[in-house]
């Protein structure tokens, strides 16, 4: 489910469109995003959806469709825009919204980064909770609950930051190298939890299924209950920012054609279907030998399974995916103070994710966490599509930002809180769960978005101040 993984080439041509020598093929894409969603979140969001009380018609269906309209964000939604324009998300951000509307959307992206970032070290620590045999933390816990919990943290962390600071290469080549292993062993994830709850044949997977894994009924203490649509909306969105949210644009540069957009479907449906039901499976083993066991906790339901290659999986997933979220994080913090030093700034974030990722309430309510990235990204991604494909019909410039020598396009700036402000109300209050008011939103971004564009595009119409201002 991780998005900075994929962002690896970022550093090259990054203020210039990617040139025809430098495009990838097919097979390039269709690695990364397959060994990118076997990531350590896939550990707490499989157990999640039980927690929840889906039934097995609800999850599978909703999965499926979900993962399908998310492929389909990518071909038709992310990377049209990218191999035409073949610029990243923030180059083409800071032609359209200028230097200072750039600034504050890295600075969200950041701390999205490092929250995410966190759970993946909270994940990682959980394996060293059975070696240690320190007491880690329950579903609804929201602090640190024993001082070895904080220290194993601790020491993931660090490991993950200082690896981030210094080697993200190497880090990225063993991620791929680490891929296909990871794979195979969230597949005997599966396979051995199959086993151990009395399936004996492929036939008899439905009937395991409905009466022993996704029951459905009453979802567990302090969770929301989950239908068939929450999870549709929650696999198509929880990647949000990145497809719909135009992060890959990064990516899909590289590309040569726009249609392999449709390599997401490797990721989408390894790790955000397969792997997803294997750890589902590990937590309803672990639920049917002891029913108060509810606490999620990937390295103890891993070791039951497959003893030691499952904590190494365990520890190799959330190291995988946390180093380049830190490093990304850190790099859209840096782009904030361009004079510091990516070292520091580096090490800096992981200690900010690190500190999130000893609070077990981020990795435990990691659904609802999801979601709201999404939804605070997602006002850009359509500001990004209205600019790309419909300023210039409707007579308006494209690129405002460049073409009028603004580093605050208050168009773009105000789609982007007016929306939050419409999604966060339409949450609060009660009637909408944050899982279903990203796909509206959108909408309303890409409205407001025209609208104040006309405005804002007429002479003195908007705020000039800070047109005169340096970036």
């Amino acid at each position: 489910m991780n998005t900075a993984e994929r962002h690896e080439p970022v550093n090259e041509y990054e203020r210039e469109p990617v040139p025809p020598h430098a495009w990838l093929g097919l097979k390039s894409f269709l690695g990364q995003y397959a060994g990118e969603h076997v990531a350590g979140t896939e550990l707490m969001i499989g157990p999640l959806f039980i927690a929840a009380g889906v039934s097995a018609m609800d999850l599978i269906g909703g999965l499926l469709l979900g993962n399908f309209l998310a492929v389909l964000s990518w071909v038709f939604l992310t990377a049209p825009i990218a191999t035409r324009a073949r610029l990243t998300l923030y180059f083409q951000l800071e032609k359209i919204c200028g230097s200072r509307l750039v600034r504050l959307y890295n600075l969200a992206n950041g701390i999205m980064f490092c929250i995410l970032a966190g759970a993946m070290v909270t994940v990682s620590a959980t394996a060293l909770g059975v070696w240690f045999k320190f007491p880690m933390p329950g579903l609804n816990d929201l602090y640190p609950n024993s001082m070895g919990w904080v220290l194993a943290v601790l020491a993931m962390g660090t490991l993950f930051s200082l690896v981030a600071a210094y080697g993200y290469r190497f880090l990225a080549r063993f991620a791929n190298l680490a891929a296909p292993w990871m794979i195979v062993v969230f597949a005997a994830f599966g396979i051995i939890g199959l086993r151990q709850l009395g399936m004996t044949s492929i036939g008899d997977f439905w009937a395991t299924a409905e009466t022993v894994i996704w029951k459905g009924g009453e979802p567990l203490a302090g969770q929301v209950k989950f239908t068939f649509w929450h999870v549709t909306f929650f696999a198509w969105f929880c990647n949000m920012a990145v497809h719909i949210g135009m992060a890959d644009l990064s990516v899909f540069r590289y590309a040569r054609k726009a249609w392999y957009g449709i390599a997401s479907a490797a990721g989408m449906y390894i790790g955000h279907f397969m792997a997803w039901l294997s750890a589902s499976i590990l937590y309803a083993l672990q639920l049917r030998q002891d029913p108060a066991h509810v606490d999620v906790l990937p390295g103890p339901m891993a070791y039951s399974a497959c003893g030691l290659a499952g904590l190494l999986c365990v520890i190799v997933a959330g190291w995988t995916t946390a180093n380049p979220t830190i490093y990304r994080a850190g790099l859209a913090f840096q782009a904030i103070v361009p004079r510091s030093s990516r070292f520091r700034v580096t090490l800096l974030t992981g200690a900010v994710a690190t500190l999130a990722g000893m609070f077990p309430a981020i990795a435990m309510k990691l659904l609802n966490f999801v979601a709201l990235y999404g939804m605070i990204l997602m006002p850009m991604g359509a500001v990004v599509f209205v600019d790309f494909w419909l300023l210039q019909r409707l007579g308006l410039q494209p690129n405002y930002a460049e073409r009028s020598g603004s580093t605050f396009n208050w168009a773009a700036g105000l789609t982007w809180f007016v929306t939050l402000g419409v999604c966060t109300a339409l949450v609060l209050d009660g009637h909408t769960q944050i899982f279903f008011v990203s796909l509206p939103g959108w909408f309303v971004a890409a409205i407001l978005y025209v609208v104040l564009s006309k405005i804002c595009q007429r002479p003195l119409a908007c705020p000039k101040a800070v047109h005169s201002m340096a970036p």
